[in-house]
């Protein structure tokens, strides 16, 4: 049973232990992180980081001032007010760098939290056992893991997704996303990211 165990941890994460987290939200400053021109999208509070935009409907992209290669990125997350359409860019933006979904499909008008959303691709694949797990009122924790062109998904301690992108793009950096054409609010905190390489 214990080498049972070791295995799959190695297995989880490619090493023979779990890889340390490095904080990249202080809970006070937007320190690591590249914010936009004329910020009215993304505010802290209390620890949390707040993310919401109003009637203009307007988007934005947080994005850490870091690139990234091979890394996993863990963070808490709860829905505000709204249609949640949110989610963590893995290296950076385009067709060449999936995004993890966290809240509603604005193309399939349903929960893909978890999921890979690929430009010009839509959902290649569905993470599994996501409704069971997801907490519509309380805190989330999700974990993202790339590793060359494979990314993997934990949602609230259990592995729910693994997606294999050909032509993935291997290095860039971490984003959160307020999704534009809806209005929205969503919390994140706790946000921390581990290099594997």
């Amino acid at each position: 049973m214990v080498l049972l165990s070791a295995l799959c941890l190695t297995t989880a994460w490619g090493q023979s232990k779990a890889p340390k987290m490095k904080s990249i939200f202080n809970g006070k400053t937007f320190k690591n992180w590249e914010v936009p021109e004329n910020n009215i999208w993304w505010t802290i509070h209390d620890g949390i980081l707040s993310t919401k935009n109003g009637p203009d409907k307007k988007g934005s992209i947080l994005w850490t001032k870091k690139q990234y290669k091979d890394f996993v990125v863990q963070l808490d997350f709860k829905f505000g007010d709204g249609t949640i359409d949110t989610g963590i860019f893995m290296r950076g933006d385009g067709e060449d760098a999936p995004q993890i979904q966290i809240g509603e499909s604005g193309s399939l008008k349903r929960d893909m939290t978890g999921s890979p959303y690929v430009p010009k691709k839509g959902y290649p694949v569905e993470a599994e056992g996501v409704k069971e797990l997801l907490k519509m009122d309380d805190w989330n924790t999700i974990k993202a893991q790339a590793v060359g062109n494979v990314y993997t998904v934990w949602l609230n301690g259990k592995k729910v997704m693994t997606y294999t992108m050909e032509g993935a793009k291997l290095e860039g950096p971490i984003g959160l996303q307020l999704h534009p054409g809806r209005e929205m609010a969503v919390d994140f905190r706790n946000i921390s990211v581990a290099k594997l390489k």
